[in-house]
């Protein structure tokens, strides 16, 4: 995309998200728009994206990455966004008016609801660590995936003397997740391709990390 036409659909986003649909649109924020922009070229990378695959991001919240991957793969490619909030699904549906190649599905806690066999790839970020039912969920990612179809899952370890939420495996340690923890639950259905431990060292109050799988 030209620097010029980005820069306008940064401005139209924010303007959708600050003025267009009230308070729950205000949590897209221009960080997390800033932070896209940044990420989505570099996961296209390891993704191994062309224009015209499918990608799903899985817990998409406001719609960020969506936006992003809808712009990497094209006017032939699909975006399939999911969440389980309402608030969350009204936002997304907004903004995939600006893109006709984004589809917006309702999860659940137990599937994404993701077509079988659909996606080249699918990125879940920030997200994991709320699972209350990961062994479901990653059964439905793996499920989504096409063969040879790659998972980045995003999230941040456990915070210093934080509790584990209600209904979340205990063995998350805390708010959070460790990079081990999210490898072997994966890694037990996908093949572990690698980890990045500081996918984003300036989040605070913890770096990202990122782990990547392949369906075999």
């Amino acid at each position: 995309m030209k620097p010029n036409l980005h820069r306008m659909r940064v401005v139209c986003l924010l303007l959708l998200f600050s003025a267009g649909l009230a308070a729950q649109q205000t949590q897209l924020t221009d960080g997390q728009i800033k932070a896209a922009a940044l990420e989505v070229p570099e996961l296209a990378k390891l993704f191994e994206l062309k224009p015209g695959m499918t990608v799903a991001d899985v817990g998409a919240g406001f719609g960020a990455w969506t936006m992003e991957f809808a712009d990497k793969v094209g006017p032939t490619g699909r975006v399939y966004a999911t969440d389980i909030g309402a608030a969350q699904i009204a936002a997304l549906r907004a903004a995939a008016k600006m893109h006709p190649n984004v589809t917006v599905i309702e999860g659940s806690p137990q599937s994404t609801n993701l077509p079988a066999g659909c996606c080249d790839a699918i990125l879940i970020r920030d997200a994991y660590h709320h699972l209350t039912e990961p062994a479901a969920i990653i059964k439905s990612l793996a499920g989504a995936l096409k063969p040879g179809g790659r998972l980045a899952v995003i999230d941040f370890p456990p915070r210093p003397n934080s509790e584990v939420p209600t209904g979340v495996p205990a063995n998350r340690r805390g708010h959070g997740v460790p990079s081990d923890v999210v490898q072997s639950e994966v890694g037990a259905v996908l093949t572990h391709v690698r980890t990045i431990a500081d996918w984003a060292p300036d989040s605070q109050p913890n770096a990202l990390f990122l782990v990547l799988f392949r369906k075999p």
